[in-house]
């Protein structure tokens, strides 16, 4: 599976949205199944581990993708034990391509 869309191909609707998941998101899965779930929804960004436990999500692409990312993340479906989103929103940069794990 490719790490499209590139840098630069964002939807004129591109946005970018930075979540902090907190709860039992650390050395589960977590990161790999949000990679997979904003790969699916052709959205750019990365998902990191923090050094308090929580996980930081941007994802960058048309709002209703990140919509929905936002959605899946809380949705009680990925792995570990999510107990809060807490989200930002700001207009796509256009500086990332692919979606890393970090």
């Amino acid at each position: 599976m490719g790490d499209t869309p590139a840098s630069g191909t964002e939807p004129p609707d591109a946005v970018r949205l930075s979540a902090w998941v907190h709860g039992v998101v650390q050395g589960v899965g977590f990161r790999w199944w949000t990679r997979s779930r904003a790969l699916e929804l052709g959205l750019t960004g990365q998902a990191r581990n923090a050094p308090d436990g929580r996980v930081h999500v941007v994802a960058q692409g048309s709002r209703a993708a990140c919509e929905k990312l936002l959605g899946l993340l809380r949705s009680g479906e990925a792995p570990g034990r999510v107990t809060l989103v807490v989200e930002s929103w700001e207009p796509a940069r256009g500086d990332m391509s692919g979606f890393e794990e970090r």
